[in-house]
This record gives C-alpha cells, sequence and structure tokens, in this order.
C-alpha cells in the first residue's frame, strides 16, 4: 500500500465527503464564487461546450459541477447495434468477465456479484463483458445510456470513498466493489444489463433520472422503477468524479472496439462497441 492509499485509509472519508456536500450545494454567493472560480482556474475549465458561458451564471457549486452541454456537443451514435460510451473520462478497464470477475487493474480482479451487491443477480454475467470509465474532475459529469432499456431497478450501496484514480485501482482490492455506488438495472433486447454509478474520495452525491439525489443511508436502497430510456437519455450525474460500469450479459456477444484500451479517452456518445449478431 503506497502513502497515498494508506491517507485514505486513515481519512476521515464520510465526514471529508459530508462537507463537501455542504459547501458544493450552498448558494452562499460567497461560498459559490470561492469554489465555483478557484476550480474552474485550477482545472482550466473552458465553458465554450457548455449552455451557460459564464461562471455567474451557477446557482451553486454542484450546479456547476453537472453542468449541462451546449446541444449537439456530443452526437449520440446512431447505428442500432453500436454501444454508446456512457460518459466523459478515460477507459480504466475494458473487456471480457472471466469466471465472473472483472478487472480492476493489473493484477486485480473482482467479483461482479460483490459489485452489484446481488451474487444471485451477478450469475446472469458470467461470461458477459464489461467497461468502465474514469470521469475526472475535469470531465462532463453526467451519465448517459450506453444503449435502449428499461430502468426496472435502482440500488444504491453503501460503502467507502476512496479515490478512483488508476493509484488507487492498482493498491485497494475490490475498489469498485467496496465503494458506494449506485447499481442501475435494465431489461433489454439481449436480456438484463446494468449501469453501476461509483462514488469516489469526497463526491458529494449521485443522482438518478429515477431517484433523483440518493441520500446516503448505512442500508441498501433497493428500488423498482418501469422508465423506458434510449441510447444517449441522461441516467445520472455524479457531484466530483467518479467512475461509471456497464456491465453486460453474454447474451448481449458485446465486442469491444480495439482501440479502446486503458488509458484512452473517451467521450460521451461515441461509439466504443458493438452488439454482435448470434
Amino acid at each position: 500500500m503506497n502513502l497515498f492509499t494508506l491517507a485514505q485509509n486513515l481519512a476521515p472519508q464520510q465526514t471529508l465527503s459530508e462537507v463537501a456536500g455542504y459547501l458544493a450545494k450552498s448558494q452562499n454567493p460567497y461560498i459559490k464564487k470561492a469554489f465555483v472560480h478557484t476550480f474552474a482556474k485550477a482545472y482550466n475549465i473552458d465553458l465554450a461546450e457548455y449552455e451557460r458561458g459564464d461562471l455567474d451564471d451557477y446557482e451553486s457549486f454542484n450546479d456547476f459541477f453537472t453542468r449541462e452541454l451546449k446541444d449537439g456537443m456530443r452526437p449520440i451514435d446512431e447505428t442500432t447495434d453500436g454501444i454508446a460510451c456512457p460518459a466523459d473520462g478515460k477507459i480504466s478497464q475494458i473487456g471480457a468477465i472471466t469466471n465472473g470477475q472483472l478487472i480492476q487493474a493489473k493484477g486485480r480482479d473482482y467479483d461482479v456479484g460483490q459489485l452489484l451487491a446481488d451474487f444471485e443477480l451477478g450469475k446472469a454475467f458470467v461470461d458477459g463483458s464489461f467497461a468502465t470509465i474514469y470521469l475526472a474532475p475535469t470531465n462532463y459529469h453526467r451519465v448517459h445510456m450506453p444503449f435502449d432499456g428499461t430502468l426496472v431497478a435502482t440500488r444504491y450501496v453503501p460503502g467507502t470513498l476512496f479515490s478512483v484514480n488508476n493509484t488507487t485501482a492498482e493498491n485497494v482490492p475490490d475498489l469498485f466493489a467496496r465503494n458506494e455506488r449506485l447499481v442501475c438495472e435494465f431489461d433489454t433486447a439481449f436480456g438484463r444489463a446494468c449501469v453501476v454509478l461509483v462514488g469516489a474520495m469526497i463526491v458529494a452525491g449521485i443522482e438518478s433520472v429515477a431517484t433523483g439525489a440518493i441520500k446516503r443511508t448505512p442500508y441498501i436502497q433497493h428500488r423498482t422503477h418501469d422508465i423506458m430510456l434510449k441510447k444517449g437519455d441522461e441516467l445520472g450525474r455524479f457531484y466530483l468524479g467518479s467512475t461509471a460500469i456497464i456491465v453486460l450479459p453474454k447474451s448481449a456477444n458485446a465486442i469491444w472496439s480495439d482501440e479502446f484500451v486503458h488509458g484512452k479517452t473517451v467521450v460521451m456518445g461515441q461509439r466504443i462497441g458493438q452488439f454482435a449478431k448470434s
């Protein structure tokens, strides 16, 4: 374990995130301006792609962080068999689910049933495939649908709040299956599929179109839904950097494009793979 990971173990993760959340949602003009302007300067945020182009147009840091794009800035893949990238960011890992295990980092695997907090559901993804997208603090922070599907359930799973960057992924076992997360389950033309929104250190919250902002609890929150979403529709959003994981069954016959490997920069809506015909 390196010093960065050790520091995260020792840090009061929940308290830091709660304080960050309180400040991030504040509409106090002094707090808002300090956070928004400092963050924008530190990360050289360019608002040219976004609907609101002035830093003072945002009501809070959360409002700024989940800023909406201008229409047409992220064309959605229109092919019938294409899998669209759910978010701006970088490919963390991508590939096959082997013996029920997903790759977290080189030499580190974790169990799909543990990720989904449902080992019975996890059996549906044996020999399936997955793609993990890391969203840095500078990225557009809304998560969109990678395929057409009916949202049938969401499951909020409380957990730790480690950073989800590459250094932590290499050093913390079962990182994505330990961190706080929201599991979204879908009925699709190829069977049951999931998109998992994973929280991280100082992430002030996760929300989805079905649940609104999730209230943190020490217990799992399971809700059922019946919401049809098309590829490219907004699914949810993060308040600070995090990770989105697509989990597909073997019946999807997913083939990921060769160019999308660890570290590859991606944008929401672009085609990262396809559903091959049986």
